[in-house]
């Protein structure tokens, strides 16, 4: 079991560009959604399932999850992303 209560990775910091801050947890929320996805997190189960709707929903559950984990700090992706979206947007 995860402690939801333990440190936070990537708190936001003073002076970020909020925008870019902003598309790096999408981009990184989008990363664990597919990977959770992939790990079958939110597949109807076989025996006494929801049945085709637990199905249909499963997606709004995967990306509940993920918000709340980038809103957690994620897996620091996001810190990574915005490095190189901000070094992007200075070279140009």
């Amino acid at each position: 079991m995860i402690d939801a209560t333990g440190p936070r990775i990537a708190a936001p910091q003073t002076g970020r560009d909020p925008a870019l801050w902003k598309a790096a947890q999408k981009i990184e929320g989008a990363f664990l959604s597919e990977m959770l996805k992939s790990a079958g997190f939110g597949e109807a189960r076989q025996s006494f399932g929801g049945g085709p709707g637990e199905a249909q929903f499963a997606s709004f559950l995967r990306d509940t999850q993920v918000a709340g984990m980038v809103e957690a700090g994620g897996i620091g992706l996001a810190e990574n992303i915005y490095r190189s979206l901000l070094v992007s947007t200075d070279a140009g």
